[in-house]
């Protein structure tokens, strides 16, 4: 396995992760999720989310080409405040596994990579969110050492 940077010209690579991912998320969280959108329509958004200078994808990629699993990630320079200091820290917005592949350590792959990358662009701080349905991302997280600090909630009409 080796890990690769996508391309804003790849992005259609990483549809059928995004599909199970959204689907997953469709499932347990259905107000807030569309059931099953257009391939076309996500493949246009995910180019034009890759296409951002501070939005990053990996891709863990077999011998052979496959893709196993892929990270989103955005570096964000945020000023200091009053209240905290200034910071650049690496969000990682999506992490996605081939279903076969789980477990076997594509994602802290993924993360370790993603790690690398950031601190190299300067980045202090390694942040996350996942949903609360989601055990697999939460024991992905803590296994790379990275903590709850906030709960987020939501009322919806």
């Amino acid at each position: 396995m080796k890990i690769i940077e996508v391309p804003v010209s790849g992005a259609e690579r990483l549809l059928p992760l995004l599909q199970d991912l959204h689907a997953l998320h469709a499932a347990h969280q259905p107000e807030r999720h569309i059931p099953a959108p257009g391939s076309s329509e996500l493949a246009e958004w995910l180019q034009n989310w890759l296409a951002e200078d501070s939005v990053f994808a990996l891709a863990a990629e077999s011998p052979q080409g496959t893709l196993l699993g892929y990270a989103v990630f955005e570096i964000q320079n945020r000023p200091a405040l009053p209240i905290r200091a200034a910071e650049t820290r690496a969000m990682l917005h999506h992490i996605a596994v081939t279903e076969a592949w789980r477990r076997m350590g594509v994602g802290k792959a993924l993360l370790e990579a993603m790690k690398a990358r950031a601190l190299a662009a300067g980045a202090t701080v390694v942040a996350a969110t996942y949903a609360p349905f989601n055990t697999a991302s939460a024991a992905l997280m803590q296994g790379m050492g990275m903590e709850p600090v906030l709960t987020m909630a939501e009322w919806r009409a």
